[in-house]
């Protein structure tokens, strides 16, 4: 299927899905977040698929959020209205492969969808993280409810209240762990450094991989105590199929981070 909006690539059991709007900084419309929709049924169905890296075409963004002159459908009664990361969100849609977001210049706004539901992001030295909601009188509640869960309550709220008037950069990014990495050298060495990581992970049992991604993302609506008892379910019933298929190959050194 060829999509409008983005390039999307499977090779050596990667999933490379790249946003491709640079002209208006990535940012998404409506025609986006269909192709999104289907994009993530694509992953979620087709085994072939082990891993998947979300990136972003052009230098200047990785995306600055909805498009305001494109704008999106919206359903008249706003209780039956869908929120974009119904449509964006690799979790919401049941994509248990691991999401490596790669997140170079600007992330805004509902840029957060993807990186707020992705389990590894990495960044270039030239990334900023902000969210413009309330300069344009806009309440901002999704994108920082998810990101407090990522990062400090504190640092959540300061990117949700401040809007244009503050960026963090990918220093300050990675120091409270937005980000796991810094890569400098700008978009390719960026993109060399997120297909590195995921052809790793892709030659990884998959069950194993997919299985760990979900124990560790459902427990965190769990109580405490649900979170320890719950989880062990997940290895009893997988681990046997997952060791089965296991194949050991040649014996990487293992990076120092």
């Amino acid at each position: 299927m060829i999509y409008e909006t983005v390039l999307f690539d499977v090779t050596d059991h990667v999933a490379t899905i790249t946003l491709n709007r640079p002209d208006v900084l990535n940012a998404f419309d409506q025609r986006m977040l269909d192709e999104f929709a289907e994009i993530w049924k694509r992953c979620r169905a087709d085994d072939d698929i082990h891993v998947i890296v979300l990136r972003a075409a052009g230098g200047r963004a990785f995306s600055t959020g909805v498009d305001r002159k494109a704008g999106r459908h919206r359903h008249p009664n706003p209780w039956s209205a869908d929120d974009p990361g119904f449509f964006l969100g690799a979790k919401q849609n049941r994509v248990w492969k691991p999401l490596l977001c790669a997140v170079n210049g600007m992330c805004a706004g509902g840029a957060f969808y993807w990186v707020n539901e992705a389990d590894v992001v990495i960044c270039s030295d030239d990334a900023t993280f902000f969210d413009p909601h309330t300069t344009y009188g806009m309440l901002s509640a999704l994108e920082p409810a998810a990101l407090a869960r990522r990062i400090p309550f504190g640092e959540a709220m300061r990117i949700a209240l401040f809007g244009l008037d503050e960026r963090m950069g990918a220093q300050r990014a990675y120091s409270i762990g937005l980000v796991s990495e810094v890569v400098a050298g700008g978009s390719d060495a960026l993109w060399a450094r997120a297909d590195v990581l995921a052809r790793r992970l892709a030659t990884k049992p998959p069950l194993a991989v997919q299985g760990t991604v979900k124990a560790v993302w459902d427990s965190l609506s769990m109580s405490p105590h649900a979170a320890r008892e719950v989880p062990l379910i997940y290895p009893q019933l997988t681990n046997p199929t997952s060791q089965a298929e296991f194949t050991p190959g040649p014996k990487i050194e293992p990076e120092i981070r």
